[in-house]
């Protein structure tokens, strides 16, 4: 038994954190984490010649405050995502290269479709409350129906409900029929919109930490010492009204208060006792996680590049469905980075293993040449089947989910509080929302044991 102030559970970067500013502020801590790593969905490797592959999540932008004030406390700089030369879609086989955001060359009624559907959803994303977005004003129509189902009805070109499906829909690594048209308005508003969400100059996709996203949360890890336990998956957390029990593989914690930094779609594996209130325990069962494989290649050199090409390429629904320059600051070796998601990703999945990578590869030599046919190295990161990730990038919400339950996203069930990016009203869904929400959950913990100390003094 291990007597603390404090237990988090879940060392990503949401978990991290609060156990971070729990020990800044002088209390004692125990940080469990389930896998034998930590960085939870951000997964950093570094090669033998000292360049590193992001086999999670690996981009920052602008906005995303908490992220890089998190960098400047370690000195760990940024270096800009690599944008200059044009970009690639393929739609119905044909390819079409442009620059910007949009593929100019398309039809115009695609391109016309295609804004205006952005434009709405921009629209729309402004008119939701971050901190409550089942207050907003239509938020019971648009919890009514799925993502999916609003492109369907309000794009009437089939490239551009293809575009925006794979570009919209695709960040919750699902069918947009999956997900909850309010959620994705949620999800997007809190980062400023769908521009910002698909964009690399200026978007979410701006930039990279120097080493990796590994170079952070080392950092972190390293000032946490010894308070951090790997290998230790939480089973139960019992709470009474002195504190909580927090019992994991080979661990017990005894601590006042317990913060729960775990995906939403695995959070229901531990036991809680008491239950918890009906609405939360509902929550854990409806928002589930998606599928995506993220598969990094390694070359001698970025070749594309000579080739006046960016990296970026988009081909909706093909096993290799977007792809990004993911070359370090020195762009050596070339990295391309392949990310497959939603049923494209769970067909990548049924394959074997040397299928999947002659699926990947050939797409790649459609794209960009005979070049991309010799490749150095393939690392295949599938979190869909990470147990301790339970899917995707980031929780979704299905029609109805929000409305009912949404709030008690934040909400503490007595003496256990939780964090993780989908609980964050600002940068959800982003490395920068986990840490806000890190953050919230270290203040909220202290600030109710010294609400409760005033009270007993009185």
């Amino acid at each position: 038994m291990s007597d603390v102030d404090y237990c988090v559970v879940g060392a990503g970067f949401a978990g991290l954190t609060a156990a971070l500013r729990l020990k800044q502020a002088g209390r004692s801590v125990a940080l469990l984490e389930a896998r034998d790593r930590i960085g939870g969905r951000t997964f950093t490797v570094t090669r033998d010649d000292g360049s590193w592959i992001d086999r999670g999540g690996a981009w920052i932008g602008p906005g995303q405050d908490r992220i890089y004030a998190m960098m400047d406390e370690f000195g760990v700089p940024e270096y800009k995502q690599h944008n200059d030369g044009d970009a690639m879609m393929i739609v119905d086989g044909k390819k079409h290269r442009y620059g910007g955001t949009i593929p100019w060359s398309m039809s115009a009624w695609a391109v016309t479709n295609l804004g205006i559907g952005l434009m709405s959803i921009e629209k729309m994303c402004k008119t939701i409350p971050g901190e409550a977005p089942w207050e907003a004003k239509r938020a019971a129509e648009w919890d009514r129906i799925s993502l999916g189902e609003w492109i369907e009805n309000n794009t009437m070109s089939k490239a551009a409900r293809e575009m925006l499906d794979m570009a919209i829909a695709g960040v919750y690594t699902s069918a947009g029929s999956e997900t909850s048209l309010l959620w994705a308005l949620t999800q997007m508003g809190s980062g400023g919109g769908p521009t910002f969400v698909i964009s690399g100059k200026g978007g979410a996709q701006d930039a990279r930490p120097v080493g990796g996203m590994g170079a952070v949360y080392r950092s972190i890890a390293a000032e946490l010492g010894d308070a951090l336990h790997l290998s230790r998956p939480v089973r139960q957390i019992t709470q009474d009204g002195d504190g909580v029990t927090v019992a994991a593989d080979g661990l017990t914690v005894r601590a006042r208060r317990a913060i729960v930094a775990i995906p939403l779609a695995i959070a229901s594996s531990i036991v809680y006792e008491p239950m918890l209130p009906v609405d939360r325990a509902f929550l854990h069962q409806r928002m589930p996680g998606g599928a995506v494989i993220k598969i990094s290649i390694i070359y001698d050199e970025p070749f594309w590049r000579a080739d006046g090409l960016c990296g970026q390429s988009a081909a909706p629904g093909s096993p290799a469905t977007l792809t990004i320059d993911a070359c370090t600051n020195t762009a050596d070796p070339g990295i391309m980075c392949v990310i497959t998601e939603g049923p494209a990703a769970r067909r990548l999945t049924r394959m074997d293993e040397a299928d999947r990578k002659a699926a990947v590869i050939g797409e790649l030599v459609d794209r960009f040449g005979a070049k991309a046919n010799a490749p150095l190295e393939f690392h295949e990161q599938n979190w869909t089947t990470e147990r301790y990730s339970g899917g995707g990038m980031i929780s979704h919400a299905p029609t109805g989910v929000l409305t009912e339950f949404g709030y008690t996203l934040r909400e503490p069930c007595g003496r256990v509080h939780w964090a993780g990016t989908e609980s964050s009203a600002v940068m959800c869904g982003w490395i920068d929302g986990a840490i806000r929400s890190g953050e919230r959950a270290a203040a909220e913990v202290t600030t109710a044991d010294t609400a409760a100390a005033a009270t007993t003094r009185v």
